[in-house]
């Protein structure tokens, strides 16, 4: 007789089989999922959130300047062709959550898992140390993108009070200590299942700032005065060397891979959807609404923004202050645009803190520190003092790294490259390969490598040309004394 104990379903006694259909049924009477694990019940709404929470974020706002620097003819064509990259390759990685069957296969719970099911494990480290440096630059990403915006706050009041000639300037260390605050209080919420309401909250707010940004942009457009503006982009001799306009040319791919980055918690927000229908189903989907979403508003906000700063666009849109009037508009920006930070910082984050308390607690299975959940609070927030200590930890050491390097266009162009070819390309295309038991050399597998390889010579320029751009920014840096 099947009865269920501690959470599992046991069958004479016995354990049940992951794949045993009386499990399943069991499962299904006690609001569990196949997997023995409360019952999910995310939909295609709230996994869109998720993607379009990790999606627009501090990317949309040096489109403007990436686009200057391509110009209008490659800046929207490169803006459509990482959209349909992305699409293409997320789609690739929804159906290897999982494995061998989309309906009845093995869970696949992280991206990690993943790769380790379908590639094998000598492939999980590499994949390991992409995404986690790529989620651990993300925070430190998203926390100069805050700081910078709440300090855009302070400038916006004092330039309409004082004039556009006064000096304004503000550090932004305190910024990121508030920013960092925060994100040790909203880190204790234990994963992404609790935070649904975050998400849709800060999708909203990533609405909200895009849309005032292009609302500003065809504003200046329409009423100018604009910038000058070339098929281009920044014009040797005039704007930029040679040397500087490969450099940044390069520099801007990087901004727009970054933009559109969101495969490193993929798997993590398919997780929480329910099915049926199967769950890469209602992924793609999701995939598609978030990816056309946000590539809607990059072209507006990209091509607009060139529209009208030109060839001198700031590389912070709202922060750069091509944009003085309506003040009381830009702070409303700024506010949508941290508030939307303090929601993503925490879905790119929550991959790392799941990673570290799973093996945590897999090392020390006994310890009261380690396990053991608390409920102040009489409800279903619970603390755990591991969980406190950690992620408390975590938000501060990466708040003294944004502090130490707040380098807005070339810390994103860093991160873009370093996660587009290996996160969001090489690893979905073999998963994808292996899942299908793909034929080599068939033409199919010959047109997925030479995408994969395309995009890896992408990664390697806009890497090398990212640490060039640092390199320079570092010669007029005094640690911890930035101003805005």
């Amino acid at each position: 007789m099947a009865r269920v104990g501690g959470g599992d379903v046991e069958i004479g006694g016995l354990p049940a089989p992951a794949g045993d259909p009386r499990r399943r049924v069991v499962a299904a009477d006690y609001s569990l999922d196949d997997d023995g694990k409360p019952r999910r019940t995310g939909t295609v709404w709230t996994a869109s959130a998720h993607v379009i929470t990790a999606v627009i974020g501090s990317g949309v706002l040096s489109l403007p300047w990436s686009v200057a620097q391509l110009g209008w003819v490659a800046g929207p064509v490169t803006l459509l062709l990482f959209a349909l990259i992305t699409y293409y390759t997320s789609v690739l990685l929804g159906d290897c959550y999982r494995s061998e069957d989309a309906v009845t296969g093995k869970r696949n719970y992280t991206y990690m898992e993943a790769v380790g099911s379908l590639l094998g494990k000598g492939q999980v480290w590499f994949c390991g140390l992409c995404q986690y440096v790529n989620l651990v630059g993300t925070a430190i990403g998203y926390t100069i993108t805050a700081s910078i915006s709440a300090a855009a706050l302070y400038k916006a009041n004092c330039f309409h009070s004082k004039g556009h000639s006064a000096d304004c300037g503000v550090y932004t260390t305190m910024y990121m200590v508030v920013f960092g605050i925060s994100q040790i209080v909203f880190s204790q919420l234990p994963n992404l299942h609790e935070m649904a309401w975050l998400s849709i909250l800060a999708a909203v707010m990533s609405f909200s700032y895009a849309t005032i940004g292009v609302g500003l942009s065809l504003a200046q457009t329409i009423t100018g005065p604009t910038g000058k503006t070339t098929i281009g982009g920044t014009q040797i001799g005039v704007d930029v060397t040679s040397a500087q306009k490969i450099w940044l040319t390069l520099q801007a791919l990087g901004n727009i891979a970054f933009a559109y980055s969101y495969s490193m918690v993929l798997i993590e927000i398919q997780d929480t959807v329910k099915a049926p229908p199967a769950e890469n189903k209602t992924m793609r989907k999701a995939n598609l609404m978030g990816v056309s979403t946000t590539t809607a508003f990059y072209m507006l906000c990209g091509c607009l923004g060139y529209s009208a700063f030109g060839n001198d666009a700031p590389g912070n849109m709202l922060t750069g202050f091509g944009f003085y009037e309506p003040y009381w508009l830009i702070d409303f920006a700024n506010v949508c645009i941290v508030v939307h930070l303090v929601g993503a910082y925490q879905v790119y984050c929550q991959p790392i803190y799941a990673a570290v308390e799973s093996w945590a607690a897999g090392r020390w299975p006994d310890s009261e520190f380690v396990v053991r959940q608390y409920h102040p609070f009489s409800g279903k927030f619970s603390l755990n003092m591991f969980r406190l200590v950690w992620r408390t930890a975590f938000v501060i050491v990466s708040t003294v790294l944004a502090i130490s390097l707040p380098f807005f266009n070339d810390i994103l162009g860093l991160l873009g490259a370093l996660g587009f070819w290996p996160l969001t390309v090489y690893f979905p295309v073999e998963m994808y390969i292996s899942q299908s038991k793909m034929k080599k050399y068939s033409g199919k597998w010959v047109a997925l490598q030479t995408l994969s390889f395309a995009c890896f010579a992408v990664t390697v320029a806009v890497t090398v040309a990212s640490i060039q751009g640092i390199t320079q920014s570092l010669k007029n840096y005094v640690p911890f004394k930035t101003k805005l």
